[in-house]
């Protein structure tokens, strides 16, 4: 029997193929991490908040390798485009579609992720838009965005290629979409309320149990 076909070295490259899927494993992990460290250091820091989602975007593009990232928040009965990675600045606050319109509106209503990893287009709830290069993609990923248990915006991942979405990508930006939506309720509370607050008497009346001397 050759050397090289012995039991082994069989064990030995096993061995060192699972040892480099741990170290893969631990380096998205690692990534995955810093990204939501990255996008909490956005949410303390004084921007506009189109500067913060900008940046946000930026960050899940980054993680996601992905060709489009947009964030659309609602309007009364409509989502709105707010936030894009992509240079056509110009849809930007014009996009909107129906809560009951396209994935982006079953997502919103539903509260549930969709992942489609090739040919989103011809998915029977997808809604064209003539001035969307993204109309064309093959893969979506879309996420709510919550705020106080409320739907308050959507999150698409869009790639031009057919794309399998990975579990940590999923975790991702469901994550990113709950912390968009802290951020957007950070947003409302204007700095001086936030300065004037006794934050420890507002934790500790609210608590359950709540005993008096």
């Amino acid at each position: 029997m050759a050397l090289l076909e012995t039991p082994a070295v069989f064990g030995i490259i096993e061995a060192v193929a699972k040892l480099r899927e741990i170290e893969l494993r631990l380096e998205r992990t690692e990534q995955q991490l810093r990204l939501f460290q990255k996008v909490s250091r956005f949410m303390v820091r004084e921007m506009s908040l189109q500067e913060v989602l900008r940046g946000i975007v930026d960050l899940i593009v980054e993680f996601t390798a992905c060709d489009s990232c947009l964030v659309y928040l609602v309007d009364n009965d409509d989502l709105v485009l707010c936030a894009s990675n992509t240079p056509h600045p110009a849809t930007i606050g014009r996009v909107r579609l129906k809560l009951s319109e396209g994935i982006t509106g079953w997502v919103a209503r539903e509260r549930r992720m969709v992942a489609i990893s090739r040919e989103a287009y011809k998915d029977a709830r997808f809604k064209f838009f003539g001035d969307l290069p993204e109309d064309t993609y093959e893969a979506f990923l879309s996420a709510p965005v919550i705020a106080r248990n409320r739907v308050v915006g959507v999150i698409n991942v869009q790639h031009r290629q057919p794309h399998s979405h990975t579990g940590n990508e999923m975790e991702v930006l469901a994550t990113v979409g709950e912390q968009v939506g802290c951020l957007l309720v950070l947003a409302r509370m204007p700095s001086t309320a936030i300065e004037a607050a006794n934050h420890a008497e507002l934790v500790l009346s609210s608590g359950p149990g709540t005993r008096r001397a």
